[in-house]
């Protein structure tokens, strides 16, 4: 039988490379890693990967067991999930692994200006509903420019049109720069050992014959950034953990 949340909550506490700092907490527990993440856990030099929104981590483990020359981090505030990866990174010793249990509206509580190298964020949930809370708002690229290195990469790999659709009009209205764009990444040629990494959703939903989309883009420092002014087609499937659309055809 497997372990039911509690215990996996109680693991979680005693793991030397997972740090819980929820909402709840955030303002009377001081996180004295910030700026420091290299020097007092790492111990290297290496540049640092965030993982937003992590789920179960297969991400974070599978990058970490790849790129020993990394150092990767995985976000997310629901700790059941995240106990999985936390788990086999400890098991393996990975010691380029590490994992912040908080909500990603204040990420840039935890990171200093440039101490962040990279972004990936594995199939998001693509909040048709409020742009703010999409992971490529501008709510949210104004806070990864507080600490991410200048044109500093972000990763978006989606099962999402809607989400796919939107980032791509973001980054048109901004004229951010990109390296690699495909709506359909198991048929673009591009489909190498790190963008194979599958997390346990992907597997489902390729299984139902969804396309799994991907941007590679850079996230320069200056400029304001605009939210495109446009309408999107919503998603017109129920995805794994998301409500179904009602009679809405488009959203901004």
């Amino acid at each position: 039988m497997g372990k039911g949340k509690l215990a996996k909550f109680a693991d979680m506490a005693e793991y030397p490379h997972v740090f819980e700092y929820p909402y709840s907490v955030v303002d009377d527990v001081p996180f004295e890693m910030k700026g420091k993440w290299n020097k007092d856990f790492f111990k290297n030099d290496n540049p640092i990967v965030l993982e937003l929104g992590c789920g179960r981590g297969e991400y974070t483990v599978g990058l970490a067991r790849r790129y020993a020359d990394k150092n990767f981090i995985g976000v997310d505030i629901k700790g059941a999930r995240m106990w999985t990866g936390a788990t086999e990174a400890l098991n393996e010793g990975l010691k380029n692994a590490a994992f912040l249990r908080t909500n990603i509206e204040i990420i840039d509580r935890f990171f200093a200006p440039g101490e962040v190298s990279e972004i990936w964020l594995t199939f998001s949930d693509p909040q048709m509903k409020k742009a703010t809370k999409r992971l490529t708002s501008t709510y949210f690229m104004n806070r990864y420019r507080k600490f991410l290195v200048p044109d500093g990469l972000v990763h978006l790999k989606t099962d999402s049109n809607f989400m796919y659709t939107y980032t791509k009009y973001m980054i048109e209205t901004n004229n951010l720069p990109v390296e690699f764009i495909t709506d359909d990444l198991y048929h673009s040629g591009m489909d190498d050992d790190i963008l194979s990494i599958r997390t346990y959703y992907e597997q489902q939903w390729l299984d139902r014959g969804l396309n799994i989309k991907y941007i590679k883009f850079r996230l320069p420092q200056e400029g304001e950034l605009q939210e495109p002014d446009v309408e999107i087609e919503l998603d017109d499937y129920r995805s794994y953990n998301r409500s179904k659309r009602s009679g809405l055809k488009t959203s901004k």
